[in-house]
C-alpha cells in the first residue's frame, strides 16, 4: 500500500480557511501542522476538537480527525475521546471567548485533573465571531461594540489559572513569532499532562488596539533570558507581566500523574481496548436500539 509523505502539504484540509486577511489564527494553524510534522504523528493518530467562534473553525482546516462542537465545549468532547483512546494525540483549539468565557469551568477541572491533552487558545481578546464585543480578556478600558465608554472589568489571567489550577505545560504565544510557536506545540503535545498554550493571535477587523504591530513591539522570548520554567512561584509572577514587556514562550512545566494513570477504570488500557463481554446477538441487539 502506497503511503502519502507527511508534510504541511498533506495536512492540508479539503476546506480552505474563511478567516480575514491577515488574521493570525492563520499562524496557528501553520504551526500546528508544522508541529505535527516535526513529531512525526500520522494524520489518523490526530484528533482536533473546537468550540464555537472563528478559531473554532480549524478543525476543517487540516487534514486529521476533527469535532466541531458546541460552544465552550471543546474541553469535555476532547477529555471522553483522549480517555477513551490513549493512541490519538488529542488538541482542543478555540477562541478566548469560548474558552475562557462559557468554557471555564470545563477549562479548570481539566487542568486540576492533569488530563493529557493540549489545549490551543487564539487569544484575541474580543469576541471576533459576534462581531467584537468584549471578551474575557479584553482589557481594563478597552472601548469595543458592547463598552463602548470602556471595558469596566479586570481581564481574566488564563496563564495564571492553568498554573494554579494544576497544568503541568503553561505556555503563551504569538502568531507572529512561528518558529517558536511551533515549537510551542511540538512541546505541549509531547508533553504527558494538561498542556495550555495562549496564544496571541490579532482580530484585524475587531480588534484595533491589540494588533499584529502592537504585540511584535512588546513580546520576549522567554527563552533568550536566564528564566526557568520549573519554579512554581516565579512562573506565577511572569505570566503576570504586561505592559512595554510580554514574555512568550514555555511559562511552566512539570510532571505529576496524569488521569489516566490514577484512574481505576483505566488499569486495564483505554476503552477503546475493553472487552465489552457482550454476545453477537446482545451486540446487534443494542445497535437496533440505538441506532
Amino acid at each position: 500500500m502506497a503511503t502519502v509523505e507527511l508534510t504541511v502539504k498533506s495536512l492540508q484540509g479539503a476546506v480552505d480557511p474563511d478567516w480575514c486577511p491577515g488574521c493570525g489564527d492563520f499562524g496557528v494553524l501553520k504551526s500546528l501542522k508544522e508541529a505535527i510534522v516535526e513529531l512525526k504523528i500520522a494524520p489518523h493518530n490526530v484528533l482536533v476538537v473546537s468550540g464555537i467562534g472563528c478559531s473554532s473553525n480549524l478543525p476543517g482546516f487540516i487534514h486529521a480527525y476533527g469535532v466541531h462542537s458546541l460552544h465552550g465545549r471543546a474541553v469535555p468532547v476532547a477529555t471522553g475521546a483522549a480517555l477513551a483512546n490513549h493512541d490519538l494525540h488529542v488538541v482542543a483549539v478555540g477562541g478566548d471567548g469560548d474558552g475562557f468565557g462559557i468554557g471555564i469551568g470545563h477549562f479548570i477541572h481539566a487542568m486540576r485533573r492533569n488530563l493529557n491533552l493540549t489545549y490551543i487558545v487564539m487569544d484575541n481578546e474580543v469576541y471576533g465571531l459576534t462581531t467584537g464585543q468584549a471578551s474575557p480578556t479584553t482589557t481594563e478600558g478597552h472601548k469595543t461594540k458592547s463598552t463602548p465608554r470602556g471595558n469596566v472589568e479586570k481581564p481574566i489571567q488564563p496563564l495564571a489559572l492553568a498554573i494554579a489550577t494544576g497544568a503541568t505545560y503553561v505556555a503563551r504565544g504569538f502568531s507572529g513569532e512561528p518558529k517558536q510557536l511551533t515549537k510551542l506545540i511540538a512541546g505541549a503535545i509531547a508533553h504527558k499532562g494538561f498542556s495550555l498554550i495562549d496564544v496571541f493571535s490579532p482580530c484585524v477587523t475587531y480588534n484595533k488596539h491589540n494588533t499584529h504591530q502592537w504585540f511584535k513591539e512588546r513580546v520576549y522570548k522567554l527563552e533568550e533570558t536566564d528564566y526557568e520554567p520549573t519554579d512554581y512561584e516565579r512562573a506565577l509572577v511572569k505570566v503576570r507581566e504586561w505592559g512595554d514587556q510580554i514574555p512568550i514562550g514555555v511559562c511552566y512545566q512539570t510532571s505529576r500523574p496524569t488521569y489516566e494513570e490514577g484512574e481505576p477504570a483505566l488499569k486495564k488500557g483505554p476503552l477503546v481496548r475493553h472487552q465489552l463481554g457482550l454476545t453477537p446477538e446482545q451486540r446487534r441487539a443494542l445497535l437496533r436500539e440505538f441506532v
